[in-house]
């Protein structure tokens, strides 16, 4: 699909029906087909990467310059609001006149900012402050999805570390807890990674901005989001270093329950031994053993094997192992 944008009295303004021209500032291709790339490319005269090339990891093949325009990909993490976010690679094309958009999943960082740009909230006189706006949008929900991983975090944290009131109830929740802990630590090693790409992305640019002129602004920006990019990898690191924490201690907290499980089936096999071993013993049908004449024989055998299974557990009890 291809949209296109234009400015009109400082606001950004979808066409309609799309046509890329020279009135076209924005040109947003959302899961192309070929012949929509190829169509953008003989319009621009410029060359549109392929999902393929855009997938690559190499620094050259992520940024770099190309007949007076700038690639830059970055990786982006979408559906933050969710509860398992996902992320793609986004790559922006970057002329003197317009900017290109090439994306795959249906991020939400780019309809919000058309939707503010449309309003006149967000300066989008030009393709770089488009490209700038588009990038502090993702970085905004960037951070209210580690706000929200903080918050979620702090509940897991109570749960494993709390006082259970009730313990059968809490063995069960074990489980629950590891797999939220291995949830938040895939959602901000997703973010981290993807504040990498766009701090990469943003030293690229701001190195293409101070070789043209009237562009202070722009690095300005520019610069403020790489900053802002710098404390959110800082938080989560802490985040994921607290994950991993929590994680270590989810795996004690179901290791000692196992133990504990264990330890149960231990003290039952020690207990039952005496009495099993009296039952072996009076089992055994020889000619000559003494108790077989004894008329009261059966009942004090029961009573002696009562005993043997008591004493044990008693002790077990006194020296505090159960």
């Amino acid at each position: 699909m291809i949209m296109t944008f234009e400015v009109v009295d400082g606001r950004l303004v979808r066409e309609i029906p799309p046509t890329v021209s020279a009135r076209s500032v924005w040109i947003d291709l959302v899961d192309p087909t070929p012949e929509e790339d190829a169509s953008v490319e003989e319009a621009l005269g410029i060359e549109i990467p392929t999902r393929a090339e855009a997938r690559e990891i190499e620094a050259s093949s992520r940024l770099y310059r190309e007949n007076g325009a700038s690639y830059m990909t970055a990786y982006v993490v979408y559906h933050t609001e969710s509860q398992a976010p996902d992320g793609a690679t986004v790559t922006f094309v970057l002329t003197p006149e317009r900017l290109v958009t090439i994306r795959y999943p249906g991020s939400r960082a780019f309809p919000i900012y058309a939707a503010r740009a449309a309003k006149g909230e967000v300066e989008c006189t030009s393709a770089t402050h488009i490209l700038l706006g588009i990038i502090e949008t993702i970085i905004d929900r960037a951070a209210d999805r580690i706000e929200r991983s903080q918050d979620e975090i702090e509940i897991i944290a109570r749960g494993i570390f709390g006082t259970p009131l009730n313990r059968r109830a809490h063995s069960k929740r074990l489980d629950e807890m590891l797999r939220n802990v291995g949830r938040q630590g895939d959602i901000t090693a997703r973010l981290e990674e993807s504040a990498f790409s766009l701090e990469r992305l943003l030293a690229f640019l701001t190195i293409h901005l101070r070789e043209q002129p009237d562009s202070a602004s722009a690095v300005a920006r520019s610069k403020l989001a790489r900053r802002d990019i710098r404390s959110l990898t800082d938080q989560m690191r802490f985040l994921m270093d607290r994950t991993t924490f929590l994680l270590d201690a989810t795996l004690g907290a179901i290791s000692i329950e196992q133990n504990k499980s264990m330890k149960v089936f231990s003290v039952l096999a020690v207990t039952l031994m005496p009495p099993t071993l009296i039952a072996g013993i009076y089992g055994m049908n020889f000619k000559n053993m003494p108790e077989l004449d004894f008329p009261y024989g059966y009942p004090a055998t029961l009573v002696l094997m009562v005993l043997a299974g008591i004493v044990p557990y008693l002790v077990f009890r006194w020296r505090g192992w159960i």
